[in-house]
């Protein structure tokens, strides 16, 4: 893809609607364009509130220079996705409408978009007890196939495994939002930087060298308030 025969962003997603949907009630530009973040690689992130489609879909083609990403719904379906992406305490399609420029409005994005600020706003649900020490209870296991593990292969994938687990355990008793790949470190950092540079360098000098100290330090920190590894009495699913 030729890079400099781009179009700008914003002009390539206002032809693409007017091209592709005219008669749409409304549409954002979103993504790693908008924030200023793109790369060499980056697509454009295109929201469509279209009441005259059947079901929500999402597409992927290229047009003016730019992979684009276009997210289609009706005026009501949105919500559904809304919906999962809060139970699933990743905000994906929230954040996008949240700071989504508006290509195109008949007056339906003002108060979508009030309404995804809210719920970015008002964070995830909270964990119960319960939830808690269930997740205390799979850090500690992978945590100790970690410190056993002798073997490199498989002990780089426990790392990763132990990485997104402690990733969405600080974040979800701190009632933050959690993230998947790039967003994991996205989210970290909005919570805390410092922890965000442990959390990072810990696993970093691992998987450089093969040093698990500070990954096992940083893993039993992180249950500390919440009395640390458990495994001794730990039971689910038991009846009364």
């Amino acid at each position: 893809m030729d890079i400099a025969k781009r179009l700008k962003p914003i002009e390539a997603a206002t032809y693409f609607i007017d091209q592709h949907f005219p008669n749409c009630q409304g549409a954002l530009l979103a993504g790693s364009v908008v924030r200023g973040e793109e790369t060499d690689t980056s697509d454009l992130d295109i929201i469509v509130l279209d009441n005259s489609i059947s079901s929500s879909y999402r597409e992927s083609l290229i047009k003016y220079g730019w992979p684009i990403e276009v997210f289609v719904h009706s005026i009501s379906s949105y919500k559904q996705f809304f919906e999962m992406d809060y139970r699933r305490a990743k905000p994906s399609m929230q954040r996008m409408i949240a700071e989504g420029i508006i290509l195109k409005d008949d007056g339906v994005i003002s108060p979508i978009k009030e309404e995804a600020k809210l719920v970015l706003d008002k964070g995830p649900e909270e964990w119960s007890e319960e939830t808690i020490r269930v997740k205390q209870y799979f850090i500690t296991d992978v945590l100790d196939d970690f410190i056993g593990c002798h073997d490199r292969a498989e002990g780089i994938f426990i790392a990763n495994t132990l990485s997104n687990l402690i990733h969405e355990f600080v974040l979800r008793t701190n009632r933050m939002w959690i993230g998947t790949s790039k967003w994991i470190v996205r989210a970290l950092k909005h919570y805390d930087e410092g922890f965000t540079n442990d959390f990072v360098e810990a696993f970093d000098m691992y998987y450089q060298t093969g040093e698990k100290d500070r990954v096992i330090q940083l893993s039993q920190k992180v249950l500390e308030p919440y009395g640390g590894p458990l495994f001794d009495g730990f039971s689910i699913g038991k009846a009364e």
